[in-house]
This record gives structure tokens, sequence and C-alpha cells, in this order.
């Protein structure tokens, strides 16, 4: 049934691209790549993203079938180059859920006071080797969430209902409207001016050379600072492409696929724009840590309270996009196996046997690139 309209379509789309790339991976592209000039990063890969926008629109207008942007390959260039960018997709869809996984723990550690992690280290350090010891926190959160498949693997279809979708998607835009406005109030504008007067004063040595946190003043890492940061950045507008799996349930297609997607995409630059600017105003970029989230921002300017509200409130979003996260990938292998790129068992095995195909092969890619690369990497 055709029963998505724009509004609908936009709301959907928000709420799969605004994601952990604003709640943990801006953290990381502003202490180690861009620092305040982390704002012009942002713009950079809005506007590469605006650019796929487009091109996934005029596909989706052309071609009205719901799908993902393999099928756009395979169409106009041909099998070789779709088998190759399917599984490029599928290894996307593969490090998004890793990056969710590792968002949700480290939330839910902090929030105790890194409790979890020290009492397993502690516990168990004597019999285990260092490698296992530092991330087996990992387990159990991992081994819970893989029943949650099975427990709702029928409940998939009526989950991201448009009603859903936007109470979901309006929570997020709420809390991350809070922490904007709380940006311009704490702001210092000093922040974007930094001196090696100001790396003394915050005890850290070696301020001649200021090798791993830049040159100070706006632009610490350079012009090439800015387009490492866009580049790593662009991670956290992808999630547009989602509209064209909704290609075949929109009302009308030829219009509502092009509009929601530049319409969606304008909002998630602006909200990411404005939570750019408060981030780099609020705290000098040299005091995010390795591993720092977006609420730890209101522990540096005092806000305790208001850390907790937010940490909570990203926790309950996490939470509630556990449901589904094999879809994508089941998806995809689909539809490469009713093209022949695949073999045709996956094209035709029940969702319940295809997760656990896919749980046991794509395990092994999420545990190493949780375990051994870092969010940006």
């Amino acid at each position: 049934r055709r029963i998505l309209n724009t509004l609908d379509l936009v709301t959907q789309v928000v709420g799969r691209t605004v994601y952990v790339g604003v709640y943990v991976l801006a953290c990381e592209v502003i202490r180690n790549q861009a620092g305040p000039s982390f704002v012009i990063s942002v713009l950079v890969a809005s506007i590469s993203s605006l650019l796929a926008g487009l091109c996934y629109a005029e596909f989706a207008v052309r071609l009205p079938l719901s799908a993902f942007g393999y099928l756009y390959v395979y169409v106009t260039i041909g099998e070789l180059w779709a088998f190759i960018c399917g599984w490029s997709f599928l290894l996307s869809y593969v490090v998004g859920t890793a990056i969710v996984f590792n968002t949700w723990i480290l939330t839910f550690d902090n929030l105790r006071g890194n409790r979890l992690s020290e009492t397993l280290q502690e516990t168990i350090s004597e019999h285990i080797s260092p490698v296992v010891q530092e991330y087996l926190h990992f387990v159990v959160p991992g081994v819970m969430l893989f029943f949650i498949q099975f427990r709702d693997f029928s409940y998939i279809g009526s989950f991201w209902s448009t009603t859903t979708a936007k109470v979901v998607t309006l929570a997020k835009l709420l809390v991350l409207s809070f922490v904007i406005i709380s940006g311009f109030i704490k702001g210092d504008l000093h922040n974007w001016r930094l001196t090696e007067e100001d790396y003394i004063t915050a005890g850290l040595n070696d301020t001649s050379t200021l090798s791993p946190l830049g040159s100070g003043r706006f632009m610490p890492f350079g012009f090439k600072g800015i387009l490492h940061g866009a580049a790593t950045y662009f991670f956290a507008f992808i999630g547009f492409d989602y509209i064209v799996t909704k290609t075949e349930k929109a009302k009308n297609p030829q219009h509502s696929i092009p509009r929601g997607i530049l319409i969606a995409l304008f909002i998630c630059f602006l909200v990411y724009f404005g939570v750019s600017l408060s981030l780099t105003l609020m705290v000098p970029y040299y005091q995010l840590q390795p591993g720092s989230t977006l609420p730890e921002v209101f522990l540096y300017i005092g806000w305790v309270p208001a850390y907790y509200v937010v940490a909570l409130a990203f926790l309950c979003i996490l939470s509630v996009s556990f449901r589904g996260f094999w879809w994508p990938i089941i998806r995809g292998l689909r539809w490469m196996a009713r093209d022949g790129l695949l073999f045709r068992f996956f094209s035709t095995a029940s969702y319940f046997l295809n997760t656990l195909i896919m749980t046991i092969v794509l395990i092994g890619i999420i545990t190493v690139t949780v375990f051994f690369l870092g969010v940006t990497d």
C-alpha cells in the first residue's frame, strides 16, 4: 500500500540519519582532526551528502523500486561493480551496528561511573589475557541484543510505523535542540582563539610543537584538518539512503522522494551545524578525551543534572533502535541473491534463518571493528 507522504519520509530519514554520529563521532573529530574548524567540516560534509542525495533522488524517480544503492549501480554500470558496491553497503551497515553497540555500552558504563568495566577487569583480570580483559564488557550487552533479535523478528515490519518514527525523531531533535541552546548560553568565543598560553594554563606540556593538539586558533590542524574532519564526519550523514527503501510505499514517489531527501538533509545539516557550534564554543577542543560522548560537555560547564538527563535520553533512543538492526543487511543479501550475485538460498530463506547466518558470519567483522579499531577508523 502507498501510504507514506513527504512528511512521513522526512521523519523516517531524519530519524535514521541523526544518530550516533552526532553523539560520539563529533567529539572524536573535534579532538583529533579539526578542532573549532569542525563547523566548516560539517558544512563540507553536508554539501557532499547533498550531491549524493541528488543522485539518489534522480535514480529513485527513474527506477521506482524499493531497494538500496546497490540496485542503482547494478542497473547503470553492471554486475561486477554492483557486486563490489553491494558488499561495501553491507560492510557500512555492519560498521554502523558496531558503532551503535560501542556507543550504547560506553554511555551505560559512563552513567555508572565506569564501574561495569572496572568490576569486570578487577574480578577476572588474573585469569584472561589483557586484550580479552579490555573488551570483556562488550559480551553481556552483545548476548542480550542477540536474543532481542530472535524475540522480535516477527515484529520488524510494524515497529517503524510512521507514528513511532515521528515520536523517536521528535525526541532526538528536542534533546539536540537543548544541547544547541545550552551552547549559545554557556559558549565562549575564546575557545575559537586558543593560544599556547592556554595550553600551558591547562597543564599541557610540550607546547613548542603542539603536535597532537594542532597549532591553536580556529584552525589548529590547518586546511588539511578541515578536509580530514569532513571526510570522517560524512559518516554522520549516511542514512538518507533509507528513503529509497520506501519508494514503493510512497504515495507520489516522483515528487516525495526528491523532496524528502532534500528536506531531510537540510534538517540534518541544521542540527549538526548547531551541535558543532555548541560543542566547540562550550569546551576547548583539547578537553574532549578519546571516547567522550556528547552529554559529557555538560560536566565541563558544571551542569551535572543536564548531563544525566541528556545521557539517559540518548540511552533510551539507542535502545529503541536496536530492534531490527539486522534487517538492512538481510534485505541487501536478498537483493543480491535475486540478481544472481549470491547464492539463491539467501533470497528464499526465512528472516529467522538469515538472522542466524548473519550473526555467525558477520559477528567476526563486528568484533574486529569494535575491538581493534577506533570510532574514527
